[in-house]
């Protein structure tokens, strides 16, 4: 029997994991009060923006993967807000800048978690939106014990606060004290926001009208007039050093919804593989198993293992630089960048020795997009500054950046979700005043020149990192799974699935077993930068592991004990037993079920 840190839990009524164990529970009270996946997925979502508001928040991006028992395909609901009207790379120039910062009002694109949890609700929930809003409303107003790493971000950043963000001060050191770890930490604001949603889902009389009701409310009420009075004198300082006024409007708001659609998705070995489109950086996964495909050794520890995957990794990173994009805007090449005979082309190139190259493949008619990507490669600094830049790796947590929660949920009906909430956290943008949330920062994804599928424009979903997973195995069980980590989150599924490919049965084993990741990729968040050759592992993978990747080339970095990824998971079988699992890393993720 394999020693896990946690059991996988078991059961045939259901399962809620996520990257909080207070949000996990509140999930799990759905389930139990007789709501539905969607419903206790989105009440644990709308709890992680309480008790992990470093890590996500109202006002960010939340990409939703929802399958039917008796679905063949997943629906993907795109929770994530296109740029302004406003957001131009000729006004973002004329600011003085070459990046969009990493924080700060020009950062923001129009909110669409909200949205999309609405999206959800309304097409697969049972339970009115009050009940679903009533555990976050109630640790917002009475408190929830402050976790150490969200205390010290605020108390990282509290001067700042007072100086710069006056708003944010108010709410999260009041009284003039940030606070300690693990004290009660409230934020009564947020409270009244969500219960005048409540209310106006109330009033309006039904469940699918009061979810309209506060859809409404949020992207037409009261919601986005605070946003839009406040944003009409807001100057503030963002992470390029300038305070600058932004570009989002009442207006944006108004006129945006969240959307379903098809997700990408490959076949391999008896395995289907769903994830988000090109829109999102999910593709990657989907490429890297199309890279690796019949390549890898048995033995997913071994530093042959190691060594494939990353440089299948790098590989793929480089086309999502080169390639990625909203195709609602742009011709994406999507059916080439997923077929074998482009994945056989590209592995060829795969060597007993890393790769400290970047390098995009070549397809027929995107020169230009190639040849910009070569050029920006490596532009920005090692390592992200100021004030809420980036998303880390959590081994490198620093308390002034910004990373992402997960949830995955499955019902006793055989519904599934899986959804990456992220964006709009506290030291992302000042809080609106009198809402209790700040704006998200999701448009330094964009590039500020023109021609690229990732280059600024009105109307053009940022090519995020979020990125939730679905799959059905050969014996036909279904599994959601996922983890924050901005550019890891693929790298960490990546080696998840295939240690299941490989014949992990144990969701628990899978998610306990070593983890890595590469730098050598251009980072998705300000100052964009990169580290070539770089490979991170934990130490559990031994001595003899790590030698044997030095000796190939790799720029080694060995992560601290237990300290790379987030994963967590829920599966079905095809007898209708439920399972589920969670991370150890950072003790705060919890999988719950019966």
């Amino acid at each position: 029997m394999t020693f896990t840190t946690r059991p996988e839990i078991k059961g045939s009524f259901g399962a809620v994991a996520s990257t909080h164990w207070i949000a996990s529970a509140v999930g799990m009270k759905m389930l139990e009060a007789g709501g539905s996946a969607a419903d206790a997925a989105a009440a644990t979502a709308f709890t992680l923006n309480v008790v992990e508001p470093h890590l996500n928040g109202p006002m960010g991006d939340a990409p939703i993967m929802v399958q039917r028992m008796d679905a063949a395909v997943p629906d993907v609901i795109c929770g994530q807000g296109p740029a302004p009207a406003g957001a131009t790379i000729e006004h973002y120039r004329a600011e003085g800048l070459d990046f969009v910062p990493g924080s700060g009002l020009l950062a923001t694109v129009i909110p669409g978690a909200f949205d999309g949890w609405m999206t959800l609700l309304l097409a697969h929930g049972r339970l009115p939106l009050s009940e679903v809003l009533a555990p976050a409303i109630h640790y917002a107003r009475t408190g929830h014990p402050a976790l150490p790493r969200v205390a010290d971000t605020i108390a990282g950043l509290a001067q700042f606060f007072r100086d710069e963000w006056p708003s944010s001060y108010e709410t999260w050191v009041p009284g003039g004290r940030a606070p300690e770890h693990w004290s009660m930490i409230r934020n009564p604001a947020l409270a009244d926001t969500w219960a005048r949603l409540a209310a106006e889902a109330d009033a309006a009389g039904g469940r699918e009208a009061g979810i309209e009701a506060a859809r409404r409310a949020f992207a037409e009420g009261f919601v986005a007039q605070a946003v839009d009075d406040w944003m009409r004198e807001a100057c503030v300082m963002d992470a390029a050093g300038g305070r600058r006024r932004g570009v989002l409007t009442g207006a944006d708001m108004a006129g945006w919804r969240a959307t379903t659609e098809s997700p990408a998705s490959i076949d391999q070995d008896g395995w289907t593989i769903w994830k988000p489109g090109f829109w999102s950086q999910g593709p990657v996964q989907l490429q890297a198993l199309r890279l690796l495909e019949g390549r890898l050794p048995e033995d997913t520890h071994s530093a042959e293992f190691v060594h494939l995957v990353t440089e299948a990794l790098k590989l793929a990173m480089a086309d999502r630089e080169a390639y990625y994009g909203d195709p609602l805007h742009t011709d994406i090449p999507a059916e080439t960048l997923l077929s074998r005979d482009y994945a056989a082309s590209r592995a060829a190139g795969i060597g007993h020795e890393a790769s400290h190259a970047q390098g995009p493949g070549e397809i027929a008619g995107f020169d230009s997009w190639t040849r910009a990507m070569h050029l920006r490669a490596g532009i920005g600094g090692a390592e992200a500054a100021g004030v809420g830049a980036g998303e880390p790796t959590m081994a490198h947590l620093t308390e002034r950046r910004g990373d992402t929660v997960h949830i995955d949920v499955v019902d006793s009906d055989g519904l599934m979700v899986s959804a990456t909430p992220s964006g709009g956290w506290l030291q992302s943008s000042p809080v609106v005043p009198g809402l209790g949330m700040p704006l998200n920062s999701r448009a330094q994804m964009f590039w500020l020149d023109e021609g690229l599928p990732t280059s600024l424009a009105p109307g053009r979903r940022p090519r995020t990192t979020l990125s939730p997973s679905m799959v059905r195995d050969p014996a036909g069980t279904r599994i959601a799974y996922g983890t924050p980590g901005g550019d890891q989150q693929d790298q960490w599924q990546l080696v998840f699935i295939l240690r299941l490919m490989a014949g992990t049965r144990d969701l628990q084993a899978a998610i306990d077993a070593p983890l890595f990741h590469t730098g050598h990729v251009q980072a998705s968040f300000y100052p964009r930068g990169l580290r070539p050759g770089h490979l991170m592992v934990e130490p559990a993978f031994g001595e003899a592991v790590i030698a044997d990747l030095r000796a190939r080339g790799h720029d080694l970095e060995v992560a601290e004990p237990w300290s790379v990824g987030r994963l967590t998971a829920a599966a079905r079988d095809p007898d209708g037993l439920i399972r589920a699992a969670a991370t150890p890393r950072l003790m705060q993720a919890y999988a719950i079920g019966r």
